[in-house]
């Protein structure tokens, strides 16, 4: 109400006073980080009475929405779980869906309110929350959280709220530094990130320090790379990056030589083009730990992207038994990639790779439907588009004569 009145009472007037026609309907939303290392079945139950300290005399929440997720995740990340694993909580709180189905039916359940008991249970990204409180706004529903001072004036209110959400997002980015030099230091341990590749099992390693186990239980044993007790496997593995790096051969063709040999390539059910692929490009192939290959979040649901391979994080030395030298998956790295690009099949690649030891580099001059002019060094070649193995490697004999 106006701190400025009129100066007779008008309040018998129909429009004196704004009335929202909409009975209030309050929903609560409320997440917890993981089953393991929090308790969601005393967590979302204090959260909600939290939260319910903003309800008004006789009102309660007519839908519960909750999540067991990071808060770092975007809500159509969430509540992808199935309801089994929510079931199995023992959670005494009903659950209507969570973050992102509040989002999409606020408007068709009749919701006017939301509480939470503080913004950071809505997300610690503060785009996020943002977005949500935006996104609700739209359809008349306004997002209450329980930590907020009353009264005062609406930018004191944003002022707190907005802080409280700067918090959040700067906590988050604390548990990602602190999280990411504990994986750095993991890996530079030589203790493994993930399952193990092919020809590798996991063993715990006894000399690793271990934490005293604390409220959540004994924390989980590093674990190192140990060879598969099948010898096979490393021939199995050792022979794939052979083909692709001394013969330049496609996944296709590769898995076809290693089928055709199952007694001496064994595979639990079958090579597949990612399997071959993935281990073609494992630097832990060659005796190194290796993290953050891939970025695992990244907005879309089972989708990781490969990082640059200078934000990789690798071992200072070899820390188990190797497949293949460091300079040997290298080379095949870069087969691989002209294979991807298209330009150019895996016998020019080889040509290139040798050249490049050499300190020469190869330039096409011309090209025809058959043949392509080359300059290597100092020296012009015409080659084939198509270029015999007997060719290449004569090719690379002559650039080793020559100089």
């Amino acid at each position: 109400m106006s701190l400025f009145g009129p100066p007779i009472d008008l309040s018998d007037l129909p429009n004196f006073k704004y009335s929202d026609l909409r009975r209030r309907s309050l929903a609560f939303v409320g997440r917890v980080s993981t089953k393991d290392n929090q308790l969601p079945a005393t967590s979302i139950p204090r959260q909600v009475a939290l939260a319910s300290a903003r309800l008004e005399p006789g009102e309660t929440f007519t839908a519960h929405f909750w999540d067991v997720e990071s808060g770092m995740l975007p809500p159509e990340l969430r509540g992808l779980k199935p309801q089994d694993m929510y079931d199995a909580l023992m959670v005494p709180t009903p659950r209507d869906g969570g973050l992102q189905d509040l989002v999409d039916r606020a408007e068709q359940l009749g919701i006017t309110h939301v509480l939470a008991e503080r913004s950071d249970r809505v997300a610690r990204a503060m785009l996020t929350s943002l977005t949500v409180e935006h996104g609700l706004e739209k359809v008349g529903v306004e997002v209450i959280y329980a930590n907020e001072p009353t009264g005062g004036t609406r930018s004191g209110q944003l002022r707190a709220r907005r802080s409280s959400q700067v918090d959040a997002e700067i906590y988050r980015a604390v548990l990602m530094e602190q999280s990411m030099g504990g994986q750095v230091q993991h890996t530079a341990g030589g203790w493994n990130h993930g399952h193990a590749p092919y020809p590798y099992i996991t063993t715990i390693d006894p000399n690793a320090p271990q934490r005293e186990q604390g409220r959540f239980g004994a924390s989980r044993p590093k674990k190192k790379l140990a060879p598969h007790p099948d010898p096979r496997r490393f021939d199995a593995a050792r022979e794939l990056c052979r083909l692709r790096r001394e013969e330049g051969l496609k996944a296709a063709d590769i898995i076809a030589i290693l089928t055709a040999e199952p007694e001496r390539y064994p595979i639990d059910r079958r090579w597949t083009h990612n399997l071959v692929e993935g281990l073609i490009a494992n630097p832990k192939l060659a005796g190194y730990q290796v993290y953050n290959r891939r970025a695992t979040r990244t907005g879309k649901a089972g989708f990781s992207r490969l990082n640059p391979v200078d934000q990789w994080v690798w071992s200072a030395e070899v820390v188990h038994e190797p497949v293949i030298s460091v300079e040997e998956w290298r080379l095949a790295q870069e087969i691989t990639a002209g294979l991807r690009v298209g330009a150019e099949d895996g016998a020019l690649s080889r040509i290139r790779t040798a050249a490049r030891q050499l300190g020469l580099t190869v330039t096409a001059l011309d090209r025809s439907k058959s043949h392509t002019v080359y300059r290597i060094g100092q020296k012009t070649v015409v080659l084939p588009i198509r270029i015999p193995d007997m060719i290449v490697q004569q090719v690379i004999d002559d650039m080793g004569s020559a100089k």
